[in-house]
């Protein structure tokens, strides 16, 4: 009987490994040619840094960059070998051992508790073979596993499964979910976080220490039950590392940061296309600023939020050269990805103001020039001061610091519309604006990062700067791929304008409608802006170091709004907050053309000369006598297109506009000086050109008047 039966056994292991020979030459014939297979290409990621190097975030479909195997933390390729494949060393991609001891006890159990598959075989169905549990795919993958240890020594094969195998989450590979789960890099986790890793693999969503946290700490203790077993770590280790409970996990991607990476996401494919292999990015974020600009919108809606009905509020900060240094696109990137900051247009309202300004300045008005605040009208158009409340005779610095509508409005008639408008897209307002008198209020949408870089140039002296937020793509061997060539900026407003705008706005500071962006020891100028019905309020404030922009909206009612006086109330509390942190530490630099002292008054400056003061009432008298009259030139009838008193008269230079269109070029001499006046057609610009005329009367060398 003894010698039957092993004859019979010695029969059916010949007949049976036939039948396996069988199998495995059938559906191996169904396989494509072993020389066609290659092992696919990982999904490139793209690591977001700051500028100091330091990871904002991971962008890619893994979520994670591929790192060495012997760069990550040593207990995880040991949690996953104790788990998964205990004799992954021995064997040569199918261990027969380990696959008997499997069947035996899911045999004994009655149910699947144990799989008999590799790590090789594991990562040959994750790369080339569907989920679906046949026997066809089982052979296959057993071939794969073979061909695989064939090509690719231990380590890399399980380099290779460690940074492809999907870890719950959206994460694939050790360095993704260890971002995710524990907000560190995989080769700092530590032994009980390496654990939880091993674990998900057997169930990554049911088993997520997002979502489970008590599941996923019961099967980190049979991983380092089973690490105990196979020596890698002591008994000592294993309590220590039960009784040592991980930080919890968020559930979603938090943090500002991620609204700057989007922002590179966004730019990647039109400075070096489609991206093909793993890439590092570095930007001009500061992680510190960016932490600090997060708090101070957080705070200041929770605390301010409720009484103004502003549920959302957005910041962005730009130095001199346009390189953005904070973004925080609104209160909570987990509640809501999409970014204020970069992709919302809203009306600018008053904060559109200072290019206004700035035009007309570049057209001979200076910021001690006086203009009558008074009711006007310009076609059907009736501009009224916030307050409704009008003011008379006062200086060009001071309408703006009261953000006067009114002045606003004849300022941008005297400039010419079109001014203004190339005037902003010189200084970096990209989007397009409609060329009517209304402008002058902001009536015509932009982005709060075009506004905020449009203020750059007052702060550095004229020169534009191009909002940026990536410095340089690299490959991860160092391959420089782009490099951005913002280091030479152009020219766009003379220093004297750049000098003037910085005296006017530093009073919109100290005693303006800016009072709450004051910063400790610094000079510091800038804009507030309520957009039409009260549902926006902005204000763009800046210092010689950085320039910040910041909005409160989405559900600010105007009653609210009206009672804070809107954009005084709230804009500026978030980006004082922030200017503060971001200054702490430096020494206080001025403003340029300001001086180390305090803060000049606009009004009191040497600009604003009596005899510059007088300069419209002098051309008035100055065109006469160049017609020959005898009497002082006479405003024209009102126009329907131009300006019109409504109430009461506002001086606002309609006969300077009526001889600009004439082209005429007047010669005369003013306040002794012998020289050309000259009124250039359609372009609303005067100029006196004069060899022997003292500082500050009209058309003096220093300038036009």
């Amino acid at each position: 009987m003894l010698r039957r039966a092993v004859y019979w056994c010695l029969v059916l292991c010949l007949w049976g490994g036939l039948g396996v020979a069988g199998l495995v030459a059938y559906y191996g014939a169904r396989m494509p040619s072993a020389d066609s297979w290659a092992m696919p290409d990982r999904p490139p990621n793209i690591k977001i840094v700051d500028v100091n190097g330091e990871l904002l975030a991971n962008r890619g479909s893994t979520g994670g960059e591929a790192i060495p195997l012997e760069s990550m933390s040593p207990y995880i390729p040991q949690a996953v070998m104790a788990i998964e494949d205990r004799r992954y060393y021995s064997h040569f991609g199918f261990d027969p051992i380990g696959f008997t001891r499997a069947m035996v006890r899911n045999a004994t159990s009655g149910r699947m508790v144990q799989g008999g598959s590799t790590i090789t075989q594991q990562l040959a169905k994750n790369m080339f073979l569907t989920p679906e549990r046949t026997l066809e795919r089982k052979v296959q993958e057993v071939l794969l596993a073979f061909w695989l240890e064939s090509k690719y020594s231990k380590d890399q094969i399980l380099a290779m499964y460690l940074n492809r195998v999907f870890f719950g989450s959206n994460s694939y590979g050790v360095e993704a979910a260890s971002r995710r789960y524990f907000n560190k890099s995989a080769r700092d986790v530590n032994l009980t976080e390496a654990a939880i890793l091993a674990g998900l693999l057997k169930a990554p969503s049911a088993l997520s220490p997002a979502k489970n946290p008590e599941g996923a700490m019961e099967r980190a203790k049979l991983v380092l039950a089973a690490m105990e077993d196979e020596g890698y770590i002591s008994r000592d280790e294993l309590v220590a590392a039960v009784e040592k409970k991980p930080r919890k996990a968020k559930s979603f991607w938090s943090g500002a940061e991620h609204y700057a990476a989007d922002m590179v996401v966004d730019e990647l494919p039109g400075l070096i296309g489609e991206v093909k292999e793993d890439v590092i990015v570095d930007t001009t974020i500061d992680r510190t600023l960016e932490k600090a600009a997060e708090k101070a919108i957080k705070d200041t809606l929770d605390k301010e939020g409720k009484k103004l009905n502003a549920s959302q509020a957005a910041l962005v900060a730009i130095d001199g050269t346009g390189a953005i240094r904070a973004v925080v696109g609104g209160r909570d990137y987990a509640a809501s990805q999409f970014n204020r900051a970069f992709k919302a247009k809203r009306q600018p309202g008053s904060a559109f103001k200072p290019f206004v300004y700035a035009a007309a300045l570049e057209q001979g008005v200076r910021p001690g020039s006086m203009r009558n605040d008074a009711p006007v009208r310009i076609g059907k158009w009736t501009p009224d001061n916030y307050d409704n409340k009008y003011r008379g005779q006062v200086t060009v610095a001071s309408a703006l610091a009261q953000s006067l509508n009114t002045i606003a409005a004849q300022l941008v008639m005297e400039a010419g519309p079109q001014n203004v408008i190339k005037l902003a897209h010189r200084l970096g307002v990209e989007t397009a604006m409609q060329e009517n008198a209304s402008i002058a209020l902001g009536t015509s949408e932009t982005s709060l990062v075009e506004l905020t870089s449009a203020y750059a140039p007052f702060m550095n002296g004229g020169y534009k700067a191009t909002p940026h937020v990536i410095k340089r793509i690299t490959t991860v061997s160092g391959k420089v791929l782009y490099e951005n060539t913002y280091d030479s900026p152009p020219r766009v407003l003379s220093e004297r304008i750049a000098a003037q705008m910085n005296q006017m706005m530093a009073g919109v500071i100290t005693r303006g409608t800016g009072k709450n962006a004051k910063l400790p020891g610094w000079q510091a100028a800038g804009k507030t802006g309520t957009t039409q019905s009260f549902r926006d309020a902005l204000f763009v404030g800046y210092t010689a170091n950085l320039v910040t922009g910041c909005v409160g909206s989405e559900t600010m009612m105007a009653e609210s709004m009206k009672k804070s006086h809107g954009c005084a109330a709230f804009p500026p509390r978030p980006g004082a907050k922030f200017m503060v942190a971001a200054h702490q530490g430096l020494s206080p630099a001025p403003l340029f053309g300001l001086g180390t002292t305090t803060t000049p008054d606009p009004d009191l400056s040497v600009d604003a000369d009596p005899s510059a003061d007088q300069s419209r009432d002098t051309l008035f008298d100055m065109i006469s006598q160049a017609l020959g009259e005898d009497k002082p030139a006479k405003k024209p009838a009102n126009r329907s297109e131009g300006i019109v008193p409504a109430e009461r008269p506002a001086d606002v230079g309609d006969l300077i506009r009526e001889q600009e269109r004439s082209g005429r070029q007047w010669p005369g001499a003013a306040g002794g000086c012998g020289g050309n006046y000259r009124l250039h057609a359609g372009q609303a610009r005067r100029e006196f050109h004069a060899s022997r005329c003292p500082d500050g009367q009209l058309g003096s060398p220093s300038g036009p008047a």
